[in-house]
């Protein structure tokens, strides 16, 4: 995207605060204008000799100048807080349309953000309000500081301010030859930290697994290389930043030797009294102009940001432009029955990956359970992730109630939907918030009712707060059984007509599994259930079992239909129970 388009968009999320622009710019304007007075003060006192005509004089020049640096102080500070005001509101803005977009991409955006997409929103984010920060506060009132301290040389003495003038294009050269540099150091940057959000993000979830395998120096390696990688993209960025510093004041030095050398030159020679060959008006330029470095090197510090804040904001709007989950459906399903058709469906993750699945043909009538099993990697997964919709068939259709599923309204579809997966995840927020996810009042008597289905009423009412007990972050305050059987009550609670269980009660004890086994059965009753497992013991009174290898459909069948077929589904029986073929 060309710079100009960038920061267009960028600024346009300012336009609601119009008049908080106007304030920050008015007294940033009165503020460049009071730069101008104190050498103009400074001049008048020695052209005078500081003579001066009445003691009313006396005291009237000192409050003037604690006069001027009050007025100056109240004007920094409101344009200070004006434009404070307009980034934090920017970049909350920001990151609202981030997290909103981030919940409306496809499940297969996340396999490879790594820890990206929590990047951007935070440190990009903050980089960019800085850069409107310092592109607000410093570029306008520095420059027209600048403007105001160059009018002034200018009414001084045009020939000795031309002089000055002079170093311009030189700081502009070194500015530009440093952007490119800066760009590409702010990229790396932002890669680094997105490779540190991944380890830390890795590390605090896998902590279990780090300690019991030892992998405390691998992971301390990562972290240092990562951490090393921001630092050296930091040192890369701090060369072109440093350096502009002082070959700004060094070209400013060189004018400012040339203006006094003809200031004392015109004096001897010419004798003049007038212009800035008075004493007054001499220190007054030098002092104007010796005032203009501190602007000056603001101004080419400001670069750095720009530079940065581009780079972000490259990142963040390729972000907000990224395709989204692809939504073309407008029916709305209002009458669910629950017949689900699978016809010709095939899948792929890529195009350069073998097909996870292939030609898949299968049907469920309005409340039958069709159990899919396998070995890993068969399918399974992948073919009940495309009944929400979470990916789209590459190849056949998805029929619900006849109607092909991709014509269906995404929030349609998916209301009618629950869902109990192998790994389960839990909101740090209290266990009657994560039951009834999604509905903002809940009835409590209904989320107490699906806890007891769920068999979940009982460690849950033994706890100090009941259903107000917080189970923390990633629900780790419970143990793997428990978060287990929240997860199965939240689906109960939702009461959907069509189920979708992977693995849901792998989680759980033997006791428990078979009082949880008891409460699906009994929800699964007049609905159209999906249900993966592994143990086949859970699947053996399934309306239709489907066996899944490789992609494709190579069984289906009752459980007796399929011993009696005496293949995949029966070898894997006999290992789990450990029986021998007849």
């Amino acid at each position: 995207m060309p710079t100009f388009a960038l920061y267009k968009r960028l600024f346009g999320y300012a336009k609601a605060y119009k008049w908080a622009y106007a304030i920050s710019f008015v007294g940033m304007a009165l503020t460049a204008v009071t730069e101008a007075m104190l050498p103009a003060m400074m001049k008048y006192l020695l052209d005078q000799g500081f003579q001066v005509q009445t003691k009313s004089h006396i005291l009237a020049i000192p409050l003037a100048i604690v006069g001027l640096f009050l007025v100056k102080g109240v004007l920094i500070y409101v344009s200070n807080y004006a434009a404070t005001w307009i980034t934090t509101h920017v970049t909350m803005a920001l990151r609202n349309d981030m997290f909103a977009k981030m919940l409306r991409l496809p499940s297969t955006a996340f396999a490879d953000a790594q820890g990206s997409y929590i990047s951007k929103v935070l440190y990009d984010v903050l980089n960019i309000g800085e850069t409107i920060s310092q592109v607000v506060v410093s570029a306008f009132r520095e420059a027209l500081t600048v403007v105001t301290l160059i009018a002034y040389l200018l009414y001084l003495d045009v020939r000795l301010a031309l002089i000055a003038l002079s170093v311009g294009p030189f700081i502009i050269g070194f500015v530009r030859l440093f952007s490119k540099r800066l760009r590409q150091a702010g990229r790396k940057g932002l890669e680094s930290i997105g490779d540190i959000t991944h380890v830390l993000e890795e590390s605090v979830l896998c902590q279990k697994i780090i300690k019991i395998y030892q992998g405390q120096a691998t992971e301390k390696l990562r972290f240092e290389a990562a951490n090393g990688r921001f630092r050296r993209s930091q040192m890369r960025e701090a060369i072109p930043a440093s350096a502009t510093t002082p070959l700004t004041h060094l070209s400013a030095s060189i004018a400012l030797a040339v203006i006094v050398y003809l200031a004392l030159d015109q004096v001897n020679q010419v004798g003049s009294q007038t212009g800035v060959t008075t004493v007054g008006g001499f220190v007054a330029f030098v002092t104007a102009m010796l005032m203009l470095l501190a602007p000056l090197k603001k101004l080419t510090e400001v670069n750095t940001a720009l530079q940065r804040g581009r780079v972000c904001a490259q990142s963040v709007f390729a972000f907000l432009d990224s395709p989204e989950e692809e939504d073309k459906g407008h029916i709305e399903w209002r009458h669910p029955q629950g017949r689900v058709e699978f016809r010709n469906v095939s899948f792929s993750y890529g195009p350069s990956t073998p097909p996870a699945l292939a030609a898949i043909d299968l049907c469920i009538e309005p409340g039958q359970t069709l159990a899919l099993v396998g070995a890993s990697g068969g399918g399974k997964s992948t073919l009940a992730a495309l009944l929400p919709r979470f990916m789209s068939p590459t190849q056949g259709q998805i029929l619900i109630d006849g109607v092909d599923a991709q014509d269906f309204s995404l929030m349609s579809l998916r209301q009618h939907m629950a869902l109990v997966t192998q790994e389960v995840l839990l909101f740090n927020d209290t266990i009657a918030a994560n039951i009834a996810y999604g509905h903002a009042n809940p009835d409590q008597a209904a989320v107490e009712k699906a806890a007891k289905a769920a068999n979940a009423w009982d460690f849950i009412s033994a706890l100090p707060q009941g259903l107000d007990t917080l189970v923390g972050e990633a629900g780790m305050r419970l143990s793997g059984g428990q978060r287990q059987r929240i997860s199965i009550a939240r689906a109960i609670f939702k009461n959907a007509p069509i189920l979708i269980l992977d693995e849901a009660t792998s989680a759980l004890d033997a006791e428990s599994d078979r009082s949880v086994q008891a409460a699906l059965a009994n929800l699964m009753q007049g609905r159209t259930c999906v249900v993966i497992a592994h143990r086949l013991s859970t699947i053996q009174h399934a309306d239709r079992i489907a066996v899944l290898n490789q992609g494709r459909l190579v069984e289906t069948g009752n459980h007796e239909e399929l011993l009696q077929l005496n293949g995949i589904y029966a070898s894997l029986y006999r290992l789990q129970f450990n029986e021998q073929p007849a």
